[in-house]
């Protein structure tokens, strides 16, 4: 594994998370039917299809590759999770455009710039059981760290306390809180998609 994030690294992720959606796009379907559109398994196939697809065409610097990422995500998946991701992926760009390797420990200062990006997007915030809570949570927990597997592991852990910790919580944001306290004992459609994204790097 190399010392740091590079474009050949976001390639093998692609492919990682590609594989992982598959088998989980009927799971978070599901999920998201029970609280909304129910198409949050489509949006990730999709996204992960086209990362993939334009996996070739990445260049070098791992901010331009990012910023490809962001533009094919956004064009494939136009539904609000995949904005959202859109959002992410291009707060980490702006953070390491011109640098062909970035280090590991950098990782959490990534989150972080794509949870600011995605909260002043949504208008969302922590603490209101979405996707965030479990970004907050990865980022929180990876500090510190600089080994790819020490951080996938930590994030992995850090998500599933979050989402016990939100479970017998309502939803406060989007669609979802109109269910009010009938969301309580339900996960959080985003926070399981981040949940299997990061495990698709494990």
């Amino acid at each position: 594994m190399p010392d740091g994030m590079t474009t050949e690294s976001i390639r093998w992720a692609a492919g990682r998370l590609k594989d992982k959606i598959e088998v989980s796009a009927a799971e978070l379907n599901e999920m998201d039917g029970a609280l909304g559109d129910g198409d949050l398994g489509v949006t990730m196939s999709r996204a992960a299809r086209g990362l993939v697809e334009d996996l070739p065409n990445l260049p070098e610097d791992v901010g331009m590759a990012l910023l490809r990422c962001a533009q094919t995500v956004n064009r494939v998946s136009a539904a609000t999770f995949g904005t959202l991701l859109s959002t992410g992926f291009l707060a980490a760009a702006k953070q390491t455009k011109g640098r062909t390797s970035v280090p590991w420990n950098e990782v959490p200062a990534l989150l972080a710039a794509a949870l600011q990006a995605m909260s002043d997007r949504s208008k969302g915030q922590l603490g209101d059981k979405t996707v965030l809570d479990a970004i907050g949570a990865a980022r929180k927990a990876t500090e510190g760290l600089d080994e790819p597997a020490a951080l996938v592991a930590a994030a992995d852990r850090a998500i599933a306390e979050a989402m016990v910790q939100f479970r017998d919580l309502p939803f406060r944001q989007g669609r979802a809180r109109i269910f009010g306290n009938k969301g309580i004992g339900r996960d959080d459609p985003g926070m399981v998609a981040f949940k299997r994204i990061v495990e698709s790097l494990a």
